[in-house]
């Protein structure tokens, strides 16, 4: 059971990876992240993608491609109706505009299945359409962005601490989730997003399990537009396009699938910090006037390796089937923290200087500006820094090489990866002979 269940997760190894990588970068280039104010400017910067994924998410799970377009204007709708109700005085309760942001949500999800389920349109063209009528209507509502969000929202996007009315919002939805997956109704839709003819045979109601899921994505893009409104403070009837565009990216680097039957909030989120920590990370270089399309180019690139690589993790973990996602996470977890906490340590051990990075786009990725390391004495470690390394990353090693020896042991003759870790040592040793000798491992001598 254990085997089935790491291996129907092996989608999981892809955004594992990336978020430990792009998270390591993103600590290096911008130590200021691993500080209060830089771990709450990013929740609240990227709250508004996580809950829009989850619901991009929710619908793809559903099966039939389902992937909701209008999920950006739909969020940027549900924005400039709270603005503009507290504007002209009709919202100051936090329960009322809730009820309003939720209400919309749902609304608009219901009107959605109802239009699938009945007049037997594909979902993708029920989503452009929605896509193309709310961008107009927001600017009809809203010509330009302006306005005030309601009062109590005013302190939510200082981004000065960690701990946030938005964390506990995120928190709240991905708990909802996972409660929601121990549930009946959760696998009537999974089953219904492999094979909705099959479900539909089971007993399955499918067009309730539809409607459902639905009224959920629904709720998930209301939080996401009351984040989105505590972020900026006032109302953007624009920044939906570019919402969706960054969410269904988003969807696919966290390993949904778009056909339907397999996703999480697992994988969204990590899909969704990813998209952000490349942002992050492309903001701390200085691009010039090609800045913004080059993040563009940027996550049009990482989208297609994604996809590629997400094609290739069945034929992948029939070779790696000892890994398990949760112990990748958790080696790969631990590698990071270990660079998380150098970097917020570096002053103590004579680290680099820091020089402040001033971007374009900073502020569409971070509410103060990062600092990334500059000048210095050039050496990243201290020798205890360094042993410590050292020492992990023999023992990951030697248990990869255990596992694989061990995986093997039945095998008529040698795998692919034994001979990729023999063929590493070889160049290892090929690296430390030709190594000059007064070259020392964590900098150079004197």
């Amino acid at each position: 059971m254990a085997k089935s269940s790491s291996s129907s997760n092996a989608y999981l190894l892809v955004p594992i990876a990336l978020i430990a990588v792009l998270l390591s970068t993103a600590v290096i280039r911008g130590p200021s992240l691993v500080t209060p104010s830089g771990i709450g400017s990013a929740i609240i910067v990227a709250a508004p993608l996580i809950l829009a994924t989850y619901a991009l998410m929710v619908l793809a799970v559903t099966g039939r491609g389902t992937v909701d377009l209008a999920v950006g204007p739909l969020l940027a709708f549900i924005n400039v109706v709270v603005v503009k109700l507290s504007t002209a005085g009709y919202l100051s309760s936090p329960i009322a505009t809730f009820i309003v942001a939720i209400g919309l949500g749902m609304a608009y999800q219901l009107l959605f299945a109802l239009i699938i389920i009945f007049v037997r349109v594909q979902p993708i063209i029920v989503a452009l359409s929605g896509f193309l009528a709310l961008t107009g209507i927001n600017l009809v509502i809203l010509p330009r962005p302006g306005g005030s969000a309601p009062e109590f929202m005013m302190g939510w996007g200082s981004g000065t601490s960690i701990f946030s009315p938005v964390l506990l919002i995120i928190v709240l939805a991905t708990v909802g989730w996972y409660l929601f997956t121990a549930t009946t109704f959760y696998s009537n839709l999974k089953m219904m997003g492999y094979d909705e003819r099959a479900a539909w045979t089971s007993g399955v109601k499918t067009d309730i399990v539809r409607i459902g899921a639905h009224l959920i994505a629904g709720i998930y893009v209301a939080l996401g537009a009351l984040c989105y409104t505590a972020l900026i403070s006032s109302g953007d009837p624009t920044q939906g396009q570019n919402m969706t565009l960054t969410a269904v990216t988003a969807l696919v680097l966290g390993g949904v699938a778009l056909s339907g039957g397999r996703g999480g909030a697992t994988g969204a989120l990590m899909g969704a910090v990813s998209l952000w920590l490349i942002g992050y990370v492309l903001s701390t270089f200085n691009f010039g006037a090609i800045q913004a399309f080059m993040t563009q180019m940027v996550y049009g690139v990482i989208l297609v390796l994604s996809l590629l690589l997400t094609l290739l993790v069945p034929v992948i973990s029939r070779y790696v089937n000892f890994i398990s996602p949760w112990s990748a996470f958790l080696v790969l977890g631990l590698i990071v923290v270990g660079i998380m906490l150098h970097v917020a340590t570096s002053g103590t051990y004579g680290g680099g200087e820091h020089q402040i990075v001033g971007e374009a786009l900073a502020d569409r990725y971070f509410l103060t500006a990062p600092a990334r390391f500059g000048g210095g004495s050039g050496q990243f470690f201290n020798s205890v820094q360094g042993v410590a390394l050292l020492v992990g990353l023999a023992a990951i090693a030697f248990v990869a090489t255990a596992r694989l020896v061990n995986a093997d042991a039945g095998a008529r003759r040698m795998s692919l990866f034994l001979y990729v870790v023999v063929a590493v040592f070889i160049v290892a040793l090929f690296a430390a002979a030709v190594i000059q000798p007064e070259f020392h491992l964590f900098g150079r001598g004197g």
